[in-house]
Parts: C-alpha cells; structure tokens; sequence
C-alpha cells in the first residue's frame, strides 16, 4: 500500500482528482448546487418526504411476527433438548477434532476466521460461478439438478439450529416486503390451480416464477449483524468483479459470438461480451447490480487509497458494461447512476452526462449501436422477428384465453415453455423467449398475476427508499434525521456510515428492474436469487440492524 501511495502513478492521478475537486468547489454550478441543497433542508417537501420515509417497519408487530417468536420459541425447546442429546456430542466431537487438526494451518486459519453460516453468504454470492463448475465444468446430471433445492434447504436447516442453540434470534424478522411475497406466492398457486391444461408445465412454471424468491427470507435471517452483512456485500461485489475482468479479456480477444447477436447494420461491433453467463444481456444486468456496490465504497471507506481503488473498479465494471453493448443494461446503469447521485452524490449527473458525451463521440460502434434504434431498419427488423413481434404475439394469446387469468404458468414467453413445446407451431405462432419478463408475466399469469406482481415491486421500491433513511447513522427512531453537515464533501460525509452501502444495493437493483421491461432477467435462477438476496440485506440494514443492536 505505502509503495502504491508514493508512486508517480498515484501521486498523478491523486492530482488530477484534487483538482476537479477544488475546481466544482468553487465553481458557479457547484455553488448553486449547494445552496439549493440548503434550501431544500428547510422546504415542506423535505419535511413530507422526511415524514413519508421515517415510517418504521410494521412487521415486529405483525401477527405474522407472532407467529414466528412462537415457531422460534418451540425451536429453542427443542434445541435444549437437542444440546442433551448423543447427536450434539458426536457434532461437538467432530468440530473439536477440525479445531485441532487445523490448529497450525495457516489456510485453515483463513477459512475459520468466517463462521459457517458466514460461509453461507459467500457460497450464495458465488451463487454464479457455482452453478457453471456444477452445471458446466462437472456436468453430473443428478448434482446439476438438485444442488439449488439441497442448497435452500441445507441453508434453512442451519438456520434452525442456530435457533435452537440460540445463536441467532433472526428468525422472527418480518417486512411488508416479505408478507407482499407470500402474497404474490399466493396468487400464483391460485392461477396455477384455476389454469393447468398441462399440470406438470404450470408447476415447473410457478416454481421458476417464485422459488427463488426464498433467498430473500433465507438472506434476512441469515444476515445476523454488520459483520455478515459486509461480508455478503464484499463477497459479492468481488465475484462480480473478477467476472468483470473476465469479460473484458474477452473482448480483448474477441470471443466469437453467434451472428444473431448483432444486425447487419452494427458491423463495428467485434463481438459482445457475457463472461460465465453466456449471455450479453444476462451479465449486463448482473453489471448492473453490482457496479453501484463497488462505487458506494468510494463513499464508505476511510482510506484515500481505497477510494481510488473503488473508483478504479467501478470504472473497469463500467468499461466491460459498456462491452456487452446491452442496451437493456445500459438503460438500467443509468437509471442506477440517477437514484445513486439522488441519496449520495448530485454531482454525478454532471459526471454521467461527460461520460455519455465522450462515449458517444469516441466509440462508434456505441453510437451506431444506439442510433440503429431510430432506423427504418430496425423498426422492420422488430416487426418481423423482433421484440414488436414477439410483444404482439404474446399479447394476441393472453386475449385469446382470459386475460384475468393468464394464459397459463409455464406455457409461452419464458424457459419452461421453451423446454416443454407442446402446442403446435404454425406459420403465424412459433416459442420464443418474450425479451419483457413483465410481459411474460402479464401472459402466463393474467392481469391478476401482473397486478400482485407489480405490487410486489412497488412495495420493495417504498420500503426500501424507507430503508436507505433509516440505515444512516444520523437517523434516531421516532425522531427523524439531524441535517447533513454541507460543509463536509459528500465523499467524506458518509464515511463508515451504513447509508452508501444501502444505496449502492438499492440503485442496482432498481436498475435491474428497469431492464427486466427488456430482457427476461428473471428466467436466471441465480439473477432472481441475487435480485431477492440483495433485497433482504437492504431490509437488514434499514431496519433490523439498529433495533436488534440498541
């Protein structure tokens, strides 16, 4: 560290930064800005919408919370018994033996520094690059079809007995966010009961519409304290970031690339990249969901060496984002940049309006790219194969049926359509994916099921802009937030605070839920189990982190 500090690299680049940094200080736009700011500290607005996100979580009180401290007490009975029983001291045996075998290990020594639910977090941010090794690099069919559901429920298990020990008491956490899931869980039973021409295909199709949105009550319970939680967001955002420099040695090397991926018109582009996901579209989200995190560290730590190294990370997320030329993705990571500049930082506009320019101008292929969509070409191309025809298509069959009730789970725009093809195709119908997960929706499950599912969404975004509010350091329960001092620069106000850290998971996934009107980014198992994890750690740091701490 003290060798990268004092070299001429760092030293220049450190001026370079200082000096943007004194020039917006001082600067007409950033004077205005401030004032505005000061303004705005004291205006109705602020106070409506600082009442709008002081609103505290219902859900400790919640009948459903009830239930949970019942399910917890029960558990912990049977964990006193469990401590008396022959099991637990053949267990204890066993960790007493690790223990001392890996006493002088100095790997081991690394890996006992997390505990095993802590290795929990990592494997579920590895989630990804797991699923390639067992699916693609093993290739055990039996492995590669079971180890989602042995995963779940090996991480439910250790749940409860960390209850019964009384390790943890996280299993009673109840949210909005969580009750809207069962809701919408609900919903889909209903539909899938009322419209099942083909049983089988409409409970594949509900099981790929709502399994994965366990992780979200898994993550929530899992994530004990601050510790978990940092772990998770750093396990994540490292995986995301290798992944990252994957993607762009492939694009260093021009990996082929079926010619669907791109039209005839977009010959300046060499090839696009998807690293382990195998899609452009796919890794762009993920991209998106993660790029925010790395740049949130900018915010949150201390040391000036590694805010530079966030900045440099974000920026090498950024570069391999604007390489998947997904323009679902690019849509996403702005609409991230615009509520990260919100709750952190306003002068990124300006910063992302500079990039924009200088993209526009310097790579060509971005801006053809772009342009093409604006083209008589491409409006034809749509038309005949394209989202057009594929919305039309998907719409056409939902009127065909009921439209309250869907055309049915499993049956057209997504993966298990696409695997059990049961109705003939024709001239005028053919499968194909939707490109619009809420199209898709909308089709399989009706207006019903779009509707509890749009509510599900809504209510995320509310409780978790009241989560941002309520995980900064300066907020008290029951008495708001104290003024930001507007004296200290934004990318040292917030240093060691909770907040950015919060921000950074929201906007990403925000910004996935914008490309989700693109692409059917849900149709990954690990996209919507990431999406749903995320969402948990956003509601520990809102509002369980200081309750259970106080």
């Amino acid at each position: 560290m003290n060798i990268l500090e004092n070299s001429r690299v760092y030293r220049f680049l450190a001026s370079i930064w200082l000096t943007l940094y004194h020039s917006w200080d001082h600067s007409l736009l950033g004077t205005t800005a401030r004032k505005l700011s000061e303004s705005c500290d004291k205006s109705l607005s602020a106070r409506l919408w600082n009442g709008f996100c002081s609103v505290e979580n219902p859900g400790p009180q919640s009948a459903w919370a009830r239930l949970w401290t019942k399910i917890r007490s029960f558990w912990e009975y049977m964990g006193e018994i469990l401590s008396h029983s022959l099991f637990y001291k053949i267990v204890l045996w066993f960790r007493d033996l690790y223990l001392k075998v890996t006493k002088n290990s100095v790997v081991f020594g690394w890996i006992n520094k997390l505990s095993l639910h802590q290795w929990i977090l990592v494997a579920f941010a590895a989630y990804l690059p797991l699923e390639y090794i067992i699916r693609d690099i093993l290739g055990i069919g039996i492995l590669a079809s079971v180890w989602e559901e042995a995963f779940i429920c090996g991480s439910f298990l250790l749940i409860l007995w960390r209850v019964g020990l009384k390790q943890t008491r996280a299993i009673d956490r109840s949210t909005p966010v969580g009750v809207l899931i069962l809701l919408f869980v609900a919903v889909g039973f209903l539909l899938m009961s009322l419209v099942r021409p083909f049983p089988s295909i409409a409970f594949a199709g509900l099981r790929a519409q709502v399994m994965y949105m366990v992780w979200f009550f898994l993550i929530l319970r899992l994530i004990e304290d601050d510790k978990d939680f940092k772990v998770l967001y750093a396990a994540f955002a490292a995986v995301v970031f290798i992944l990252s420099l994957h993607g762009i040695y492939q694009f260093i090397v021009a990996v082929p690339i079926p010619s669907s991926w791109v039209s005839q018109t977009e010959a300046g582009v060499r090839t696009r990249v998807f690293s382990l996901t195998g899609s452009p579209n796919i890794f762009g989200s993920l991209l998106v969901m993660g790029a925010p995190l790395v740049a949130s560290l900018m915010y949150y730590c201390k040391k000036p060496l590694y805010k530079v190294l966030a900045l440099m990370g974000t920026g090498i997320m950024c570069v391999c984002l604007l390489f998947t030329f997904s323009k679902g993705a690019w849509l996403g990571i702005m609409l991230a940049i615009i509520l990260f500049a919100l709750f952190l930082d306003k002068r990124l506009f300006g910063a992302m309006g500079a990039a924009i320019a200088v993209i526009l101008t310097a790579v060509p292929s971005v801006t053809n790219r772009i342009t093409y969509l604006f083209t008589s070409d491409y409006r034809q191309a749509s038309a005949v194969g394209g989202r057009t025809l594929r919305w039309e298509t998907g719409l056409n069959l939902l009127h065909e049926n009921n439209p309250w009730l869907g055309f049915g789970l499993g049956r057209f725009g997504g993966a298990v359509a696409m695997n059990n093809q049961v109705l003939d195709k024709t001239e005028e119908f053919s499968y194909f994916y939707m490109d619009n997960y809420y199209l898709k929706t909308l089709v399989e499950m009706g207006y019903i099921g779009l509707i509890f599912f749009v509510i599900l969404l809504v209510g995320l975004a509310i409780w978790g802009i009241r989560a941002i509010y309520q995980s900064d350091d300066r907020y008290v329960s029951g008495k708001g937030r104290g003024p930001a001092d507007r004296t200290v620069d934004p990318l040292f106000r917030n240093e060691g605070n909770m907040k950015p850290l919060t921000v950074g998971i929201f906007s990403g996934l925000m910004g996935v839920l914008l490309h989700c009107y693109f692409e059917n980014i849900f149709e990954e198992p690990y996209m919507m189990a990431y999406f749903w994890g995320l969402a948990a750690a956003v509601m520990y740091a809102g509002f369980f982190r200081k309750r259970e701490n106080s």
